[in-house]
Parts: structure tokens; sequence; C-alpha cells
């Protein structure tokens, strides 16, 4: 599918595209970008073919394929070595959760000549690192592909990319991708993080080590806490209007849920809840999920 593609970060996601597309035989040879000396060693352990570069100098003309694999934040460095040493004829596409941002830094900062296609997997963990990576990730998983006004042949290319990899290819203007993804992705993670700062507050405050006691409930939100801190600040900041929005609307709900169990307001309390599983209900038949209980755990 490809001669020559270049992974510019080669964590947990970045990995991932490389071992499936090792696995799927989607380009001749595979290069990859990596500042982390400790990802190095673990990268150099997928497969002997991968060549590692130190610079994005002139080598990277060969590319066909350029994937962004870093925080949001590493992208404007990356576009000046890209409009200095990139061929015009390659593709560029990233992995980031909001696409508005990049859409205006694009916009400003990309040289003409080139060709940048917004991709976005759904899928991911809250492990960091090329070690987690999985040929099979993106399986059956969600990517959001934002539409193209300069080359239509190159997003029918990408998206056949995305589709070799296992993933269901989706295409959405970046407004209605980051508004969207503010609920089901941006606010659940604020969400933890909030919880487990509330837990630490409360185990300050009360001279008490009461992590010790944590039931499933702060076990599973404590995973998602577990996220990369850099990849999380960005997303934040980048999507901070649409976050804005999202936490007052969870706030009021909130509020109101404080009435009804103050007030043992007991129907429109379990209404709520009962509303509530058939969200489940809903991502179970989608099969975004599996039904076992308690996310297949054993232990």
């Amino acid at each position: 599918m490809f001669k020559n593609i270049l992974i510019i970060g080669c964590g947990m996601i970045g990995s991932s595209i490389l071992r499936g597309a090792i696995a799927q035989k989607l380009c001749k040879t595979i290069y990859v970008f990596e500042k982390n000396s400790k990802y190095l060693n673990q990268i150099k352990k997928i497969n002997k073919k991968i060549i590692l570069i130190k610079k994005l100098d002139k080598k990277i003309k060969i590319m066909d394929l350029v994937i962004i694999s870093t925080p949001m934040s590493e992208y404007q460095k990356i576009i000046y070595k890209l409009n200095n040493n990139l061929n015009d004829t390659a593709l560029i596409t990233d992995v980031g959760s909001t696409r508005v941002n990049v859409a205006k830094l694009v916009k400003q900062e990309l040289s003409k000549n080139l060709n940048w296609i917004m991709s976005h997997p759904i899928s991911g963990s809250e492990a960091s690192g090329p070690k987690y990576g999985s040929k099979n990730l993106f399986k059956n998983k969600w990517c959001i592909l934002i539409k193209s006004k300069k080359n239509k042949t190159l997003e029918n290319k990408l998206r056949r990319f995305w589709k070799k990899l296992g993933s269901k290819v989706l295409f959405m203007q970046e407004q209605d991708h980051d508004k969207i993804f503010s609920v089901t992705s941006h606010l659940p993670h604020l969400v933890a993080y909030n919880l487990i700062k509330t837990a630490q507050d409360f185990q300050k405050a009360h001279k008490k080590n009461i992590i010790k006691y944590s039931a499933g409930g702060l076990r599973d939100f404590s995973r998602i806490a577990a996220s990369n801190e850099i990849m999380w600040r960005d997303i934040f900041f980048n999507n901070s209007e649409n976050m804005s929005k999202i936490i007052d609307l969870f706030i009021k709900n909130l509020k109101n849920f404080k009435m009804d169990i103050k007030k043992k307001r007991n129907s429109l309390l379990l209404d709520k809840l009962k509303k509530s599983k058939k969200v489940r209900e809903q991502i179970l038949l989608l099969k975004q999920d599996i039904s076992k209980p308690d996310f297949g755990r054993e232990n």
C-alpha cells in the first residue's frame, strides 16, 4: 500500500500501528522517530526490519506516509521539520484526540504543498509505551477521519490503511468530532481525575488510609486516571470551549442528584438510575464492550 512509512512518536498507539502495518504488510519499509531512549530499546525488539532514525531531516523525503503519534503540544515543532524536508507527494496523518486545534495549526503552519488528513483511532488504554502496543488494537474499533478538501485519492488511501489495521472508518467534520468526544471521552477522564483528587483530599483531611479500601468503582476510575498526563493536559486545553460547556452541564446534573439524595426524592432518583442502565445495554448491543460482569475480570 505504501513504500515507506514513518511513525513519529512510538508509544502505545504508535507501536500498535507499527505492529499492525508489519503484520498486514502495508509497506515495504517502516521507519520510526522516537526521542525516548527507553522506548527505543523496546521498539528494537518488535521487528528487526524497523529502521530507527535520529533526525527529521532530508532523509524523510522518501516517505509516502507520515503518522504523527506524539502529544499534540509537539506538533508545531514537527510541522517545521516536515515543511523543510518532506516530499509534497507524501501523506501526513496524526492520531490526536482533538481536531479543531489541529485543523487551525495545519492551516496556519503547514506548507501549502503538503497533504495532512487527520485521523483519530478510538482505541487505547491508560498504559503508555511501545511494550503495551498490539497489532490487534484497532480491530473492530472506530477510526474517525476528518474530510479532506484537497485530495480525495489520498483520503481513500488513508481510509483503506485504517481498514487494513482492522478499524471501522467514519468521516466527520472537526467541529462535530470535538463536541462528541468532549462527552464520550474527555469528560469521563476529567471525572476520573477529579474523583481520585477527591479521594486524596478526603484521605488527607481525615488522616486515614482510605485507598486500601478501594471498592470496584474507585479502582476502575483509578485505571482511567492513570492515563498519560501530558496527552490529557493537551486534550483538555485544546478542547477547552467544549469542555467548559459539558462541565457546566455535568455540574448541573450533579447538583440535581445531590438534591434528589438530600430530599429523598425516590421516584426521580430511581428513574435516573434506570435510564442510566439503558446506556450500558446500548453499548453492549453495539458491541463496544463485552457483556461479562466486571469487564471480564477473573479476580
